[in-house]
């Protein structure tokens, strides 16, 4: 999908851009090609510099305030200063490469309810700034991720929902300022001791750490609580083992281990997402994460991204 659009920060007769992906599927790990198109306005123009980034919705919880805003979490140069004559058209190639970490939009072709990714392009002139073309983004699972995700499936779990928080999970090693959470109803096998579960990966080029929440159902002297668990999976196990044994095995031992894990993770992550005694919210981490990213960390309350692409879409879209 293509948005052409004057720059409306440069006025009428001003420059254009159109930025054309080579194919705007792609996973974790790999690029996003494609190329950017500008056509010159009325006028001679001194272009600073051309930059496009990796754009999504990110909820943040607050002590008082819950909201999304749209988040830019990776962004590259693609041009420095050129001159751009009247009419004059020219094309800037560019390979963009995918963080590891970057959250999954689509399953099965179908994207996840929820979850919305796009390209946006920045052309900067004379000290203005216009966003000027924003395009959708698919960004596929990676094979293990698949795997994991069809065990839950043949489990008998049913999807939910999915969203991206910002904040950092304790002890896990990440690099961008927020993580993805996958969440499922409980199938019947599991439904007398389990609710939902929240499923999130951490991924890497070795592999993949995985996070489970699960939301524990209360017994006659026992409230409810969550359990969580943390397992590492690598790349290369993805065709050697029977994941929907391997993610039974992770339920029943997250669930059967709530006292030693909670000591693990404790309390202290700041506001968390409402269950999430496991997860960062806006804490200390968050909040450096954003500070270290500078511009690529903004949040934008308010600023959303249209997601053209949510609806019905079976067992990983639309809404339960």
């Amino acid at each position: 999908m293509v948005f052409k659009k004057m720059l409306s920060a440069f006025g009428v007769g001003g420059p254009s851009v159109d930025t054309v992906l080579t194919n705007p599927n792609t996973r974790p790990g790999l690029t996003l090609d494609g190329q950017v198109n500008l056509v010159g306005g009325d006028a001679e123009a001194a272009i600073e510099q051309v930059v496009i980034g990796l754009v999504t919705r990110v909820e943040v919880e607050g002590h008082d305030a819950e909201y999304a805003g749209t988040m830019e979490f990776h962004r590259m140069v693609v041009s420095g200063p050129l001159q751009l004559a009247p009419k004059q058209q020219l094309s800037i190639p560019f390979q963009l490469p995918i963080p590891w970490e970057t959250p999954i939009t689509d399953v099965y072709g179908q994207r996840l309810h929820g979850m919305t990714m796009g390209l946006r392009t920045e052309l900067a002139i004379a000290r203005a700034v216009d966003k000027g073309d924003l395009d959708h983004v698919a960004v596929h699972p990676l094979p293990v991720h698949e795997r994991i995700l069809e065990a839950f499936q043949r489990l008998g779990f049913r999807f939910k929902s999915a969203d991206l928080e910002r904040g950092h999970i304790r002890g896990v090693q990440q690099t961008l300022p927020f993580y993805q959470e996958i969440e499922f109803f409980a199938s019947p096998q599991y439904a007398s001791t389990i609710n939902e579960v929240e499923l999130t990966f951490v991924t890497s080029q070795y592999g993949v750490e995985v996070i489970l929440e699960c939301d524990k159902r209360g017994g006659f002297l026992s409230a409810g609580h969550d359990a969580f668990g943390r397992y590492q999976v690598s790349h290369a196990d993805v065709d050697r083992v029977d994941w929907a044994q391997v993610v039974d095995g992770w339920l029943r031992e997250t669930t059967s281990r709530y006292g030693s894990l909670r000591s693990q993770y404790g309390h202290g992550y700041g506001p968390g997402h409402g269950r999430g005694h496991g997860r960062g919210g806006m804490g200390v981490g968050g909040v450096v994460a954003g500070a270290a990213l500078g511009v690529a960390g903004g949040m934008i309350a308010g600023e959303m991204i249209e997601d053209a692409f949510e609806g019905d879409f079976g067992d990983f879209g639309g809404d339960e």
